[in-house]
């Protein structure tokens, strides 16, 4: 036993005082006098025994009573498994989870009604002195200061649902930002939460050591769930009026197959599609969906899911640009390419413009999906650099090079977007031997592909030299590439091996000229994904958006406004929306009143998975916790007084006190040491 105040331990000498004052307790008798005392005598020494007794009995239930009246101010404890806490002040970190899983319910109502309870049980655990940190999924700044334990029940019962999710990596660091900066205090981190499996990371969390960690897990019973985790368009480009096929990634989380789950496709507030669909037990599986007639601006598009209970993933939002025209740029060394204007002439919906190498505007590069270099003897290094970086961003790049090409500064530039670059020049007659009909580029281009086809024909070209890998559009007999695209970043690169010229090849003048540079601008683009997360993606990339000191950019829906932070970077403008939005759906990007573009948010679809982690599994997980509590019916505060004091005994020296004071006074007065019956004389 141990004792939390043991200076309290010095008034014991108050033991002392009944002592002094029964031994020293002088009382003066009366005489009394009897003609015979023979019987007198025995009747003194009866009583004389009996109040001895008596005042030995009020004494023990004196000392008793002020011994545990000291041991109660002293505080005394068997000690715990954190009992180097005892006596100090602490400083207590709780986080409480507060996802879309904490909707579920159990028992006790709401996951998150629970936890909140659960923390305020904690702090009472813990004294008046002591100082609190909550902790949400949220990561909010108010929360990175310590609190008193009325200030803390306060913020609980503050909080609410938030479409945030992190991982215990992360929590553990942002508790340990804090609590590293509390030197010589005593400190301690709880975490609530129900432990969904997504939780745990790829990896055991790692934590300092000197912070006494303590999970909370709050017990729900696994749900059947089915979400649509992602959709994309198999279209890069989008006309008005064509065919879209929208792709939807269904994930069922159960463990109990999804039998005919109702799907709707409403765009623009309109219905398009309708579907079931049956989605195996903990799979995932891919549906298409048709729809047409569609006119020219932005497109705001929802799936629709009717899956109970679980229904804060029943909705997908999506976004997408349906394009009147599409811009290319033409860059060249000074003479208009006739063949490539002619090309992009012949459809209006193509929107060429040319310019010289000289004069290329490198802020209005992103606003291209494709930009086509043809006859540039030497690209220069600012135009280089910033090709690169369009490329890098999703750009679509297709380089023919000059007849007279400056190859060194072409392999410098085309290296280091990592794809073929030309090396020497080969003279000889030969036939494209072969076409890549897997290619993307070819999809869709013929009906029935003929077994013998006219291909175009070589004089003489560029040999490509390549470290990196390319996918091949055309090939010249022995494997050699005549025409090779290349990823480079988030673009594609296209590379030719001969320039547009008909001293090299008829390729400009052949008929699957056209139709191959149709379908590389048709599947060019960087167009704005269909979609962000709440929580996840914190900074997007949007076309250029030129803002003067008034004017400012803002994220509209409905009667909710956000301003986010803008700053031009690399060409394009970026926004940095941080935890600002908290509400699913779609949002019109505003300058003023004009609208720039239109942005889908979803909730995180980690939180989709209703399946939790066991105790062992938590212990894996986090091997540094120092204990996981599943409290049950129970209160917390019992277990977490054990935790950091041991078993306290205050309270029982508290009773014991009061039990030999009534002791005492039930000595004082209902022990009688009066008269005793005499015996009667023969």
């Amino acid at each position: 036993m141990q004792f939390l105040y043991p200076a309290f331990l010095f008034a014991l000498i108050t033991l002392a005082i009944p002592v002094i004052i029964h031994l020293f307790n002088f009382r003066r008798y009366q005489k009394v006098y009897f003609s015979n005392v023979q019987f007198l005598r025995e009747i003194q020494e009866q009583q004389a025994s009996r109040r001895n007794l008596k005042e030995r009995l009020i004494l023990a239930s004196r000392l008793l009573a002020l011994l545990f009246l000291v041991l109660a101010f002293a505080r005394p404890f068997i000690p715990g498994k954190n009992v180097a806490n005892a006596g100090k002040q602490q400083v207590v970190s709780i986080f409480v989870d507060n996802s879309y899983s904490m909707q579920a319910l159990n028992r006790e109502g709401s996951l998150l009604d629970e936890a909140k309870r659960r923390a305020k049980e904690i702090a009472s655990a813990y004294g008046i002195n002591d100082r609190f940190q909550l902790l949400t999924q949220d990561f909010e700044g108010k929360h990175q200061r310590l609190l008193s334990r009325d200030e803390f029940n306060d913020e609980v019962d503050a909080v609410k649902i938030s479409p945030e999710s992190r991982n215990l990596q992360q929590v553990a660091d942002r508790q340990q930002s804090l609590l590293n900066e509390q030197h010589g205090a005593i400190r301690s981190a709880y975490i609530i939460s129900d432990f969904q499996k997504n939780i745990s990371g790829d990896k055991a969390v790692k934590a300092d050591s000197s912070v006494h960690y303590s999970l909370v897990q709050l017990k729900a019973s696994e749900l059947p769930n089915v979400a649509v985790d992602s959709v994309w368009l198999l279209t890069a480009v989008h006309r008005p009026g064509e065919s879209e096929k929208l792709v939807v990634k269904l994930h069922n989380y159960a463990g109990e197959k999804a039998e005919k789950i109702p799907l709707k496709l409403v765009i623009n507030g309109t219905q398009k599609a309708l579907g079931s669909f049956s989605v195996d037990a903990r799979s995932e599986q891919i549906d298409t969906l048709s729809f047409s007639g569609l006119q020219s601006g932005w497109q705001q598009g929802e799936i629709q899911l009717q899956d109970n209970p679980v229904t804060f993933d029943n909705q997908f939002y999506f976004t997408f640009n349906v394009t009147q025209q599409l811009p290319v740029l033409l860059i060249d060394g000074g003479t208009v390419n006739p063949f490539l204007k002619a090309v992009f002439d012949t459809d209006p919906f193509f929107a060429a413009k040319r310019v010289t190498d000289g004069n290329v505007d490198y802020a209005a590069l992103n606003t291209y999906p494709l930009i086509v270099i043809s006859d540039v003897k030497t690209i220069s290094t600012g135009l280089a650099q910033q090709l690169k970086a369009y490329v890098s961003k999703g750009g679509t790049l297709a380089l023919f090079p000059a007849a007279d090409a400056d190859l060194p500064n072409y392999k410098t530039f085309l290296q280091s977007v990592n794809t073929a670059w030309p090396d020497k020049l080969a003279e000889e007659q030969v036939k494209v031997s072969a076409i890549n009909l897997q290619n993307p580029v070819f999809k869709n281009i013929f009906e029935n592909f003929p077994q013998n086809p006219d291909l175009p024909t070589v004089s003489k070209y560029y040999q490509l030299s390549s470290n990196a890998r390319g996918e091949s559009l055309m090939q010249l007999p022995g494997g050699q590439p005549f025409w090779s695209g290349f990823n480079s970043g988030k673009g594609k690169v296209y590379v030719s091996a001969v320039p547009l010229d008909d001293d090299f090849s008829n390729l400009q003048r052949h008929a699957l000229f056209v139709p191959v540079m149709f379908r590389i601008a048709l599947l060019s683009g960087h167009d704005q994904p269909l979609f962000y997360a709440l929580g996840s993606d914190e900074s997007i990339a949007v076309p250029p958006v030129q803002l003067s000191e008034k004017q400012l950019l803002k994220l509209v829906k409905g009667d909710q406004s956000i301003i986010p932070d803008a700053r031009q970077q690399g060409g394009g403008t970026v926004l940095f929306i941080s935890d600002q939005l908290q509400k699913a759906g779609n949002y019109d990007l505003k300058k003023q009143d004009s609208t720039i573009a239109i942005l889908a948010f979803n909730n995180n679809r980690k939180e989709s998975d209703m399946s939790y982690l066991a105790s062992s599994a938590l212990k894996q997980a986090f091997p540094q916790a120092g204990s996981v509590l599943q409290p049950g019916t129970a209160s917390l505060k019992g277990q977490v007084a054990e935790l950091n004091f041991g078993l306290r005994l205050w309270k029982l020296c508290i009773i014991l006190a009061l039990i030999f004071l009534a002791a005492e006074i039930l000595l004082v007065r209902y022990y009688k040491t009066g008269k005793q019956r005499l015996p009667q004389a023969a």
